[in-house]
């Protein structure tokens, strides 16, 4: 299976081609330029591989939570890819992605991954790695106040994310001693949404093109309220 995989709910942009479980990806930490470099990092990404489009069998993409823009601006990439290739998606949680780029990195298997939401809010995602080797939630993702963020009473747990550098001291409070570390500065990566999408797609959890959208948790999001996102 070859599966072109593309992240822009954060700062960071990033691609990944997995092709029968080895993973090529592009990263760059690029606030507000996801529009104008993503088109360029698959097409470099593909030619470094020495692919076409037409050789790709699957998609995969960071749905959200996230940036508002950043998240539109994959969704439109992937839908129109697929719609031209009629080949299937798998939408995948970023907050998940995040999770799963901890494990890969950290040999963390319990993450609190969590990105500051604005508005007072964080988007929030409690993961554990199954045995199979992919984080999977064990709540519900979530939007909410940092201070009614849910934290399993059990185990310790590594925190990651956006949420934990706008918000430190109250998640901090909120996992008390049962907090085994903490990385703010760490994004989703295109190489896990990869992963995951490889075995959502294995298990047959995939969408059409017109039915990958994105993930926003709140109700209403405006323009005007995201624009402080990337």
């Amino acid at each position: 299976m070859n599966l072109l995989a593309v992240d822009t709910s954060t700062e960071a942009c990033s691609c990944a081609l997995w092709m029968e479980g080895a993973c090529r990806e592009i990263f760059e930490l690029a606030p507000r330029r996801h529009g104008e470099l993503l088109l360029g990092m698959v097409e470099s990404l593909l030619a470094d591989a020495e692919m076409s489009r037409g050789a790709l069998d699957v998609l995969a993409f960071g749905r959200g939570p996230g940036s508002f823009t950043g998240v539109r601006i994959a969704t439109g990439m992937v839908q129109g890819i697929a719609f031209a290739l009629d080949i299937p998606v798998a939408p995948v949680s970023s907050l998940q992605a995040l999770a799963q780029g901890v494990s890969r990195e950290l040999q963390r298997d319990s993450v609190l991954a969590g990105f500051d939401a604005r508005m007072q809010e964080v988007y929030w995602g409690v993961y554990r790695k199954a045995p199979e080797g992919v984080t999977e939630p064990l709540l519900a993702e979530s939007v909410c106040p940092p201070a009614s963020a849910p934290v399993p009473q059990d185990g310790e747990w590594f925190g990651a994310g956006s949420a934990w550098s706008s918000y430190r001291d109250t998640l901090v409070d909120a996992v008390g001693d049962r907090l085994a570390g903490v990385d703010a500065e760490r994004y989703p990566h295109a190489q896990d949404v990869a992963v995951i999408g490889a075995v959502a797609a294995s298990q047959g959890r995939v969408v059409t093109a017109d039915e990958a959208l994105p993930i926003y948790l709140r109700d209403t999001v405006t323009r005007g309220k995201a624009s402080g996102n990337p």
